[in-house]
């Protein structure tokens, strides 16, 4: 966003640095409205001319303002977070219904070559019974003069009898297996569509959330960038100064698993990596992807997203946590980071920024859940 210049090339630059600063909690606003569903736009009309300020107008603080475009920010990465969950969630579903439907395919193609063979058995049973004569087996027997021969057709008949009946039972059970089969396999194909367009709209929500955050941050000069940076690292150690002056540190004295030495290795190591939305690494990840692969590094199996680990793995006390231990943030369950000890994380933030590690009480803690439970 360009300030306007006198043509005297005079400005105050204070004044300046104000007016960028204004401009992005005008752009908060503006993001605000756009987010509204149903919302209705006229066609925009030329701003007022400026107007010097007078005694009774009111200007907020810069730090103030940097506070209301921090906390908009916040609000809108939450978003993309919750929105990724969703994505994570609907890839997740898209790969074990993919893994269904082959797994079903395999067992179409058995089927119909077993059918095939039944089929062809069936057939070579008919074509014996026209080179006999066109008679059946029992006619055959009653038409002969051999008493000998009479009681040994007799036992081939009633084993020709059982294995005509098997024959017939195996066509009709592999030919309703296949028609099973079929009908799975096509219900399985409509989960995957019906799971390809929620991943789809998640995508949206997402890219939707970052582009607003960014439009926000675009405003900004580096100098405010920077404060901007220390008012988030402030709220985060408020947050976690608050936690720990419960005295929560000094009940927490559990030791980490073999297991879980191995994941807070692996989470440790990727520490710098960019977190990228949907990531599962090597190179990025998101907040999810970094605890689940490190988890899964680990010889562990884990659930994808942050609300399926809360909601699917072993809930623990936070005074019993240990490290490798997952750290759930948020009433929605929208953000994990995984307890190293010490009081701090190790977490995937958000888009911009990097693994890094954290204070484990500075964010809204949900709960804590053991993947090696």
């Amino acid at each position: 966003m360009l300030l306007a210049v006198n043509q005297a090339g005079v400005r105050d630059m204070g004044t300046g640095k104000r007016g960028l600063l204004t401009a992005a909690v005008t752009v908060v606003c503006a993001v605000t409205v756009l987010a509204l569903p149903g919302t209705a736009f006229a066609a925009p009309t030329p701003p007022p001319s400026p107007k010097p300020p007078t005694s009774a107008s009111v200007t907020l603080p810069a730090d103030e303002e940097l506070e209301i475009v921090r906390e908009k920010l916040d609000k809108l990465y939450r978003a993309a977070a919750k929105a990724t969950d969703q994505y994570n969630a609907a890839e997740e579903k898209a790969r074990h219904q993919s893994a269904e439907i082959v797994r079903l395919a395999k067992k179409i193609v058995k089927g119909q070559e077993r059918l095939d063979e039944l089929k062809a058995r069936a057939g070579a049973a008919a074509a014996a019974q026209y080179r006999g004569g066109g008679l059946p087996p029992e006619a055959r027997l009653v038409l002969s003069d051999d008493p000998q021969d009479f009681l040994d057709g007799a036992g081939r008949v009633r084993a020709g009898q059982r294995a005509t009946h098997g024959l017939l039972g195996e066509l009709t059970g592999a030919q309703q297996d296949l028609e099973q089969y079929a009908r799975d396999a096509e219900a399985q194909m409509t989960k995957l569509e019906a799971g390809r367009k929620a991943k789809a709209k998640a995508q949206k929500k997402i890219e939707k959330q970052i582009e607003a955050a960014e439009q926000v941050e675009s405003t900004l000069e580096k100098e405010e960038k920077e404060r901007l940076a220390l008012l988030e690292q402030q709220a985060a150690d408020e947050a976690q100064a608050s936690w720990l002056s419960s005295g929560i540190l000094d009940e927490i004295r559990g030791k980490a698993t073999a297991k879980g030495r191995k994941a807070v290795a692996y989470a440790t190591a990727q520490i710098g990596k960019p977190y990228q939305w949907g990531a599962e690494g090597p190179k990025s990840y998101d907040c999810s992807g970094l605890t689940s692969q490190a988890w899964i590094s680990a010889g562990q199996g884990m659930p994808r997203t942050s609300e399926a680990q809360w909601a699917q793995l072993e809930r623990i006390d936070v005074r019993n946590m240990r490290p490798g231990d997952l750290i759930i943030y948020f009433d929605d369950a929208s953000h994990v980071g995984m307890y190293i000890g010490d009081g701090t994380m190790v977490h995937a933030p958000r888009p911009g920024r990097t693994v890094t590690t954290a204070g484990a009480g500075s964010m809204p803690i949900l709960g804590v859940v053991r993947p090696d439970a």
